[in-house]
């Protein structure tokens, strides 16, 4: 069926349909947070451990495993409060958490039932030198790979790990869990290395956390369960099935989908109110209160420079950035006093209309569409051909911006674009979310916009932003799934002068990465735009080895351009 042709055209949908093709019309301030333990999540026992400083990273305490049933644990911790007049010392709750806690590995090393020593993308890199590196990061995914053991399936309530069945891919270093987004690339490297019932398996276990909560979570521990991560199952789904023809699978999971899809239009999305017309647009958005678990400290301390009124919207709109995938960048702050100095404390991430989600959003209805198509749905297909209109509609008018020749998120307090450069700006490009008769017109814009914004010029990868914040999502750190929207963005539209771009800056992330595996013997999860092969820096934490979506991308860049030299052949001066 020729749906794709189809979706491109720009036809405005009454508010009044929205109801009729799975939109809430009805503003909501986020969905539930479905955690409910008063151990990992919230309450007294969270706060008095990670506001006493025994452990330098908040996350350890939460990634702790109980050596009593909860109600035991809380029934010590209300012996120790007791006893020290609510006020216990640093000492003393080190003390409780020693009789109560223990760290516990949780997973075991899995092996890889696919796993090949020699997949068939080496054959296909020309350059010597990657292709051992590739061989090398193909040894990789054996050591990144886990399965949870049963005591987490017999003890739930003791753990704040979530089970799941299949043997999964961990991102590296501090995160020995899953997480949603940093799996959509973990996936399309494994396939590339042959890998499908792997990825099967991982895609599975996502599905499960859409059967349980109704939503994918940021991660797999209980304490994500207040937010989820970009909506990226459906695009998972949609490489697997490209690469398998897998059709059962599909007609299996398209229900399970659909309801993710549909938890995103219910929960995310808000009216957006421009040039006198409303349009319905997602923005990422939590409702829970109190601090993120994982971060407990670091948010508390924050919100005591807040009226204590104020403290609660401020906790959330950490946990909506930090579900963008962008904890944090300075993208998420609206300045509310244009001579204040802009800080985190300013964070109002459900108040901007994000480019990159709702391009998603837009290329996860139209796969609906094209899913319902291959298996003959045709009232399926009409209905989300519907959407991805509504959303495309809604991206040309609301995020496109004319000016400035490229899309911008859009700021909803104060009714107007967002001009800063992030390469999420592109990531319509990345979804093909535009009018495909206008592919030259768009491509031509984005390059001509990224050369104002001099992204050239640096040489170990694209910068998160141009602004220099200390923050981890922001300048002069570069991550590899923002390399991903851009260079497959510009690859995407077919027209040479980007095409050639893409291949440019393909080369150089490359490069950068090779160069910081051939001096550590290691991948990171984000490089400096300015050093190559040097690890990102800033944030909450400092920069984590391993690295499941790095590996990932450079798959994917490998695979998009085979000839990719290691040398500067490309007229890039890595040395200099």
């Amino acid at each position: 069926m020729m749906i794709a042709s189809v979706i491109f055209i720009s036809i405005a949908i009454p508010l009044s349909d929205a109801a009729s093709i799975g939109y809430d019309v009805d503003d909501t301030s986020g969905p539930e947070d479905l955690c409910d333990s008063k151990v990992y999540c919230g309450g007294p026992l969270l706060k008095t451990v990670q506001l006493s400083g025994i452990f330098n990273d908040s996350k350890t305490f939460v990634d702790l495993y109980q050596l009593h049933d909860p109600n035991v644990t809380l029934n010590n911790f209300n012996v120790l409060m007791k006893a020290t007049n609510n006020s216990p010392n640093r000492s003393e709750v080190a003390t409780f958490v020693g009789e109560n806690f223990a760290m516990q590995d949780e997973l075991d090393n899995s092996t890889l039932p696919d796993w090949k020593e020699n997949p068939a993308i080496l054959k296909s890199i020309q350059d010597p030198q990657f292709r051992e590196w590739a061989r090398r990061l193909n040894n990789i995914w054996e050591t990144l790979a886990r399965k949870i053991k049963d005591d987490v399936m017999i003890n739930p309530q003791r753990h704040s790990l979530i089970y799941v069945n299949n043997t999964f891919i961990v991102p590296g270093g501090r995160f020995k869990e899953f997480y949603y987004w940093d799996s959509y690339w973990i996936i399309e490297g494994l396939l590339l290395c042959d890998m499908p019932v792997t990825v099967k398996g991982i895609i599975e276990n996502f599905l499960s956390m859409v059967e349980r909560f109704g939503f994918v979570p940021n991660g797999g521990r209980v304490y994500y369960l207040s937010r989820s991560q970009p909506p990226l199952l459906i695009p998972m789904v949609a490489k697997y099935y490209e690469f398998t023809k897998d059709r059962e699978f599909l007609k299996q999971n398209i229900a399970i989908l659909e309801k993710e899809f549909e938890y995103w239009q219910k929960e995310k999305t808000v009216n957006v109110m421009k040039d006198g017309k409303t349009y319905r647009m997602a923005r990422y958005v939590t409702n829970s209160n109190g601090p993120r678990p994982e971060s407990y400290k670091e948010d508390y301390q924050l919100a005591q420079q807040l009226p204590e009124g104020e403290r609660r919207g401020l906790y959330n709109d950490l946990k909506a950035a930090a579900e963008s995938g962008w904890d944090f960048s300075y993208r998420w702050c609206i300045r509310i006093d244009r001579n204040a100095n802009l800080s985190l404390i300013n964070v109002s991430t459900s108040d901007i209309i994000p480019v990159d989600l709702n391009a998603i959003l837009q290329r996860n209805a139209r796969s609906l569409a094209r899913f319902h198509g291959i298996l003959g749905n045709l009232e399926k297909v009409l209905r989300y051909t519907k959407i991805a209109l509504d959303y495309q509609t809604a991206i040309d008018n609301v995020l496109w911006n004319e000016d400035k020749g490229i899309w911008l998120d859009y700021d909803t307090r104060n009714k107007q674009s967002r001009n800063a450069f992030y390469p999420s700006n592109l990531s319509p490009l990345y979804t093909m979310s535009y009018n495909r008769n206008k592919s030259t017109y768009y491509a031509l814009k984005a390059i001509s916009y990224l050369k104002k914004n001099q992204v050239d010029f640096y040489i170990g990868g694209t910068p998160t932003s141009v602004n220099y914040t200390g923050e981890q999502w922001d300048f002069p750190n570069a991550w590899p799934p923002l390399q991903s929207f851009l260079v497959a963005g510009l690859y995407r539209t077919g027209v040479e002068e980007a095409m050639d771009l893409a291949k440019t800056l393909a080369g150089r992330w490359l490069r950068s990465n090779y160069i910081g595996y051939d001096e550590y013997g290691k991948m990171f999860e984000k490089y400096s735009a300015i050093h190559p092969g040097e690890g990102g820096g800033g944030g909450e934490y400092n920069v984590q080895e391993g690295f499941g979506w790095t590996n990932g991308v450079v798959f994917e860049f490998l695979r998009l351009f085979p000839d990719a030299q290691s040398s500067d052949r490309y007229g890039n001066d890595i040395d200099s």
